[in-house]
């Protein structure tokens, strides 16, 4: 791959790469990039969705973003905060990165945030989309390619309230993603919640929370349940007996999760701001061109990350390569002038997007493989509820 280097970093690669970084910094002119993903344990199926969907836009742009070499670092947040802190200072600082991209998890972005733009590079959140960041802690060079986290959630609220659903069970794990998760349920949901359950986050056992939900026979389940979280869930869920209680979830049911969950989730029911059923052109080249090359289907993770690039191949030509320009590759990016593989996306006053949302099912597929399918349309052009709190200086 031309004009790319990527580099998984650990102790022994430190010396090389700071010298490498020395190297292109005297010769300029060249996109340094910074990938931030969770590529290691259970959840790494999400990170390397990610990572993959980023890498495939810099390769259907000849290994250039902005026209400009690309230099690419990619590194594991391992799921640790301290971790991702230490690596983002690293990206910054040693590597010099422009951008940073990344992470999955919402706590890994509260962790890296301050470091990356303390540090004067933009950080660009290709999934993770807390609510503070959308509102009174909102910063100038963070942006969000993904979405509120909220926003998904609020999906299946709405579907909830409008499916005469009385009563229903919240679950999700206890950390932010998890905590915006039920929030967002409960914004457009105004039936009885009957039990709000958090797990600990990376639980797989949930005979204890199944036990709960079977005595309390709620109209609905909502669940948050990313990565191998989800996979057990689905599968106990169906083995407990309970499909006949309708499971709707954000995250839960994905591509990610899907591989491992097979026909126990088929028919379950999710909220996205996007599918790879979407009907235009350019999502339908970018799902081809995704399953031969790394023989899965794509998911929203790689789908932001795809757009990520995006995002900043339009900010660096808009700049016309000037990377020291940083009010300039800030308009570039506000301005988002691509065409994003979910058709309907601008940038909104907090950086954060402004695009439709889905109510979307499992299915399986003729080719035997499983795939979330956009049932119904939910939200159009859709802005956050943060967005009033945000003050951008």
């Amino acid at each position: 791959m031309t004009g790319i280097r990527t580099v998984a970093i650990g102790l022994l690669a430190a010396t090389a790469l700071a010298g490498s970084a020395h190297a292109q910094d005297k010769a300029g002119d060249t996109l340094k990039i910074g990938l931030m993903f969770t590529l290691s344990g259970p959840a790494a199926a999400l990170g390397e969705q990610g990572r993959n969907g980023f890498m495939l836009a810099v390769d259907d742009m000849g290994g250039k973003l902005g026209g400009l070499p690309t230099d690419i670092v990619t590194v594991d947040d391992e799921l640790k905060p301290d971790v991702a802190a230490n690596k983002a200072r690293e990206l910054v600082e040693r590597d010099k990165a422009t951008f940073v991209v990344g992470p999955i998890f919402s706590n890994i972005l509260m962790a890296i945030a301050k470091p990356v733009v303390d540090g004067g590079a933009f950080l660009i959140s290709p999934n993770a989309g807390t609510s503070n960041f959308a509102g009174a802690d909102c910063n100038k060079n963070l942006f969000v390619s993904s979405y509120q986290n909220d926003q998904p959630h609020e999906v299946l609220g709405k579907y909830a309230q409008d499916q005469g659903y009385k009563r229903v069970v919240l679950m999700a794990p206890n950390y932010q993603a998890g905590k915006d998760a039920l929030a967002g349920f409960k914004h457009s949901y105004k039936g009885e919640v009957v039990n709000e359950i958090y797990t600990p986050l990376g639980q797989l056992d949930f005979s204890a929370e199944l036990a709960q939900i079977a005595a309390a026979q709620p109209d609905a389940v909502y669940t948050f349940m990313p990565g191998g979280m989800g996979v057990n869930l689905v599968k106990q869920y169906r083995q407990a007996g309970l499909e006949t209680i309708p499971f709707l979830s954000a995250f839960t049911v994905d591509e990610t999760t899907l591989p491992a969950q097979k026909d126990a989730a088929i028919g379950f029911f999710g909220g996205a701001n996007w599918a790879p059923d979407m009907d235009n052109e350019k999502s339908k080249a970018f799902v081809a061109e995704y399953e031969k090359k790394y023989g899965a289907v794509p998911g929203t993770y790689a789908m932001q990350a795809y757009d990520a690039a995006q995002m900043i191949d339009a900010a660096v030509k808009a700049t016309g390569g000037k990377l020291d320009d940083k009010d300039a590759l800030r308009k570039g990016l506000e301005a988002a002038d691509f065409t994003s593989l979910r058709g309907s996306f601008k940038v909104g006053p907090n950086h954060y997007p402004i695009q439709d949302f889905y109510l979307v099912k499992v299915a399986k597929r003729d080719d035997g493989k499983y795939q979330t399918e956009i049932e119904k349309k939910i939200f159009s052009d859709y802005a956050d509820n943060y967005a009033k709190d945000c003050k951008m200086n």
